[in-house]
């Protein structure tokens, strides 16, 4: 088997098993049932597989397709939008056609990128932070199933570190078997798919749609188009944003929260790993594109096993998947010290859970972050015009 086959695979597998679990808790805190969310699950994976497929045979190049983590862990911080489910629906129609619009408009575009990227990465660091608490309750209230996952996901982020997370899966599902036999008779196993009719809210609209466009953008598609560019490989912009934000809200009335670039799996399947050969790299996001097709039938055995795991134990894995990113998050948004302050007013804000009128924490984090700093650079700039 070739190597980029091969490096497609492995970024499929470990994708999916990294971040599932994250997908499945922001669907539920949306308002899903359990078959609404595994209906998200499998539409991400055809969206995803499709797309790679066809635009890695069409451009030649290793363009991966990919779910926003960030983004269902911003569903999973901001909990149920005002109007229950088919909002959280609506906003993320919304948000695909926001990123049709940003590859379609350049001011909107640059509007994103104007944003500094200490507040956009403390935004998604607020976000990150309350779902990366969980293991720690988790500890607390189930200790004898917590304890062997966090040993196994330690275990491995030291020796075999992208294996950490589905190993931690794996631990997971011995300890609750060994606690207790589920009962799987009668829950659906097989893919399926749940239409819901989207319902737009001026609430979901501006706490929901616009943190997940933001998100979306700056920690998948501008990060996915800089680590394609980091090998040599250029895509054009225009057609990533207009795609990718199309098949978002094609998937949304089925429960597909956003469909983007790849980051971390396009580093997999654009690097190295994917053969010397770059003309032939394209062929790993393809596989990887095709794997997930495949992966997207066990989306209703997914979402059912996970069914009769305690619930604050599946955040607990989730936070263990996402402790990576937060770190990254927080890394970046003090980096600069100009913007250090309004970005840890823009985290606490956005960690806080806080909910005024109808909107979510993330957005009022995000607008406070950039009023102190418009503030500072209001008050830098007077002595300028006094003289």
């Amino acid at each position: 088997m070739s190597r980029p086959v091969i490096a497609g695979l492995v970024a499929a597998v470990v994708g999916y098993a990294s971040s599932f679990a994250v997908v499945l808790a922001g669907l539920r805190a949306a308002g899903a049932t359990e078959a609404q969310a595994a209906s998200g699950l499998l539409a991400l994976c055809v969206a995803m597989g499709l797309l790679s497929i066809v635009l890695a045979a069409t451009t030649r190049m290793p363009i991966t397709i990919a779910w926003s983590t960030p983004g269902a862990a911003l569903l999973a911080s901001a909990g149920e939008p005002s109007g229950g489910y088919p909002a959280a629906l609506g906003a993320f129609a919304a948000a695909g056609l926001l990123i049709v619009l940003a590859g379609l408009w350049r001011p909107l575009a640059r509007a994103i990128a104007a944003i500094p990227s200490g507040l956009a990465s403390a935004m998604l660091a607020g976000v990150l932070l309350s779902l990366c608490l969980a293991p720690v309750h988790s500890m607390v209230e189930l200790p004898w199933l917590t304890a062997p996952v966090i040993a196994v996901w330690a275990l491995l982020t030291r020796f075999a570190r992208p294996w950490a997370v589905p190993g931690a899966l794996a631990a997971m599902a011995v300890a609750v078997a060994i606690g207790r036999s589920p009962d799987l008779a009668g829950l659906h196993l097989g893919p399926q798919l749940s239409f819901t009719l989207p319902h737009v809210t001026a609430g979901a609209l501006v706490g929901t749609a616009l943190p997940l466009f933001i998100v979306t953008m700056t920690s998948q598609n501008v990060t996915g188009m800089g680590v394609l560019a980091s090998f040599g490989y250029r895509p054009s912009l225009r057609r990533m944003l207009t795609t990718t934000g199309a098949a978002t809200a094609l998937v949304a009335p089925f429960g597909g929260h956003q469909v983007n670039l790849g980051a971390i799996t396009a580093a997999l399947t654009a690097g190295p790993d994917a053969g010397p050969d770059v003309g032939r790299r394209w062929i790993a996001s393809a596989t990887n594109g095709a794997a997930y097709l495949v992966l997207g039938v066990l989306a209703g055995a997914a979402t059912t096993l996970l069914s009769v795991v305690p619930p604050l134990l599946i955040e607990a894995v989730a936070g263990l998947a996402l402790l990576g990113a937060l770190a990254g998050a927080i890394a970046a948004a003090v980096a600069d010290p100009r913007h250090r302050e309004a970005a840890t007013v823009t985290l606490v804000v956005s960690a806080s859970g806080m909910t005024a009128l109808g909107i979510s924490a993330p957005f009022w984090g995000l607008c406070a972050g950039l009023a102190l700093l418009g503030l500072a650079r209001v008050r830098a700039a007077r002595p300028l015009t006094a003289t």
